[in-house]
């Protein structure tokens, strides 16, 4: 059996009501000044001030920075530490959203503690002080950011996604509340729940996999795959057995990391204006397909778990099903996406921390014809 190492460290409070009880658990933990991070359209959908408001209801003086774009750059969180220098001294991050807005509040935390910019931390372990204590609440069944220690920051000059990861920058507690799923717009449902399953899927053959990591992740796509179409289809459709699978997914993740899908995924965002989850809904079928020549037994117990016939190629099929029911684009053409830039996206890939964790080992050659046949 593998060896494991497994730490966990995040109170995890889910349940429907549960941002409810945000100013509690806010001082409960840390206390007086608190700022809360979130995007443009969590304030337009009056999230953002049931937040603040719990927040400033429990006694925690409250500022809150809400320019947070999607793919959080190093100038967002720039921006962000900026907002919380100007507003006096910082005691508690509280962070509302999905991936983008959990990402940018863990890279303002490591600026505002131990100073210096976002590339200093890139890698694992780089921050030599204590962090804020924080809280996670996602706003998305998604990218389970909050489960995790790493913050995916785009570099500005450079585009380059950094992954920037530290014990101490993980959330001390993560509010699961299926009510704010509500407000998700189709698209965001279909992007972010492909992303969560892909989670699911790539951490559970991933070479970091361990008995722990797995279950994780088996338990994540067996909430996942089953009400993945009816959420996308209506929001209020088993947005519980949703936002719990992708949590348990982006634990998984945390103890055993990804594969190929997302390496490729990484350089398609980075050219093209596609979603994180529209850029693994094209790739992660081709990968598992490659895969399966080294671990199709695996993809066969997926399988099993929702009543699929078959293994590596009954499973990629049946993602193609469901990402064409959830409107997803098919093909790297219908996405514009131009043949002659597939090599510079292969080579980029290769390099992608990532891919290395791929239970196939891949080459640049092997991303390219990744591409290809995504193409």
């Amino acid at each position: 059996m593998t060896p494991f190492d497994f730490d966990p460290s995040i109170r995890v409070v889910f349940g429907a009501g549960t941002l409810d009880q945000l100013g509690d658990l806010a001082i409960a933990l840390a206390g007086p000044r608190a700022l809360l991070v979130t995007d443009p359209g969590l304030v337009q959908a009056g999230l953002a001030e049931q937040a603040y408001h719990a927040l400033q209801n429990a006694g925690l003086k409250t500022t809150t920075f809400s320019a947070v774009g999607e793919n959080p750059t190093t100038e967002h969180v720039a921006a962000g530490v900026h907002h919380a220098r100007s507003h006096g001294p910082i005691d508690l991050i509280v962070a509302l959203g999905g991936g983008s807005a959990m990402d940018c509040a863990k890279g303002i935390n490591f600026l505002l503690t131990n100073g210096g910019q976002m590339q200093d931390y890139q890698g694992y372990g780089k921050a030599a002080q204590s962090m804020l204590p924080s809280i996670g609440i996602p706003t998305t069944a998604g990218t389970g950011s909050e489960a995790q220690s790493y913050a995916l920051i785009t570099c500005g000059d450079t585009n380059a996604k950094m992954a920037c990861g530290d014990r101490k920058a993980r959330f001390h507690i993560a509010i699961l509340d299926p009510n704010v799923l509500t407000s998700v717009p189709l698209r965001v449902r279909a992007d972010a729940g492909i992303d969560a399953l892909a989670h699911a899927v790539e951490s559970y053959v991933s070479t970091r996999r361990t008995p722990l990591s797995q279950m994780f992740a088996r338990q994540a796509w067996q909430l996942l795959a089953p009400h993945y179409a009816a959420a996308v289809a209506d929001p209020q459709n088993a947005a519980d057995a949703m936002l719990l699978g992708a949590h348990l997914a982006g634990t998984a993740i945390e103890n055993s990391m990804l594969g190929a899908a997302h390496a490729t995924a990484n350089p398609l965002t980075t050219r093209y204006p596609l979603s994180h989850g529209r850029a693994v809904a094209l790739m992660l079928p081709h990968v598992i397909r490659l895969n399966g020549q080294v671990v199709d037994d695996l993809y066969g117990e997926l399988c099993a778990d929702i009543q699929l016939n078959g293994s590596a190629l009954a499973l990629a099929a049946h993602l193609e099903e469901l990402c064409a029911m959830a409107g997803l684009p098919r093909r790297l053409a219908d996405c514009q996406v131009a043949a002659s830039d597939l090599p510079a996206m292969a080579q980029e890939a290769a390099g992608q921390w990532t891919g290395t964790f791929n239970p196939l080992p891949l080459q640049e050659a092997d991303f390219l014809r990744l591409y290809e046949m995504a193409f």
